[in-house]
């Protein structure tokens, strides 16, 4: 699996739901592959990153929805490109942007078959986000990934 680190500038950061919208975009324009955002169980943040998806231009919006009961058993071909969870799918086989302080591994569980094929982490320009950034580059590192950051 590849793994790509965006270290964000103090713009980026300052923009940080703008950014997701971003790269999201160029995620959807570039791969076929469902991109799946993984969000802490944060309502505030789930809903902001909502609205943004729905109005990141004036004349358009990037199609998703979100994956709200871990139980649901997902079917890859009704589903919208972009998926918003704080939990990692059944059979889930793309892309996941992860928003979270934890590895993606940490949400595969063994039953559960997910097999993301690239994974996009973000690393704010603060103290709390770079020490978790090394915590998750180091647990990937050590898995095996082919890892790769990216100054933005």
């Amino acid at each position: 699996m590849k793994i790509s680190f965006y270290v964000l500038s103090e713009s980026k950061a300052q923009d940080f739901l703008g950014f997701i919208c971003q790269l999201t975009q160029t995620a959807l324009n570039k791969s076929t592959q469902s991109l799946l955002i993984l969000i802490e169980d944060d309502a505030a943040l789930l809903s902001a990153l909502n609205e943004a998806l729905w109005t990141q231009e004036a004349t358009s919006f990037i199609p998703h929805q979100y994956l709200l009961d871990a139980d649901t058993d997902i079917n890859h071909k009704t589903l919208a490109p972009i998926l918003l969870s704080s939990y990692m799918p059944a059979n889930f086989k793309g892309m996941v942007l992860n928003t979270t302080i934890y590895p993606v591994n940490t949400f595969m569980a063994a039953t559960n078959n997910a097999q993301p094929t690239r994974v996009l982490e973000l690393i704010k320009p603060d103290a709390t986000s770079v020490q978790e950034g090394r915590h998750k580059y180091k647990s990937y590192q050590q898995l095996g990934y082919e890892l790769t950051h990216f100054n933005v």
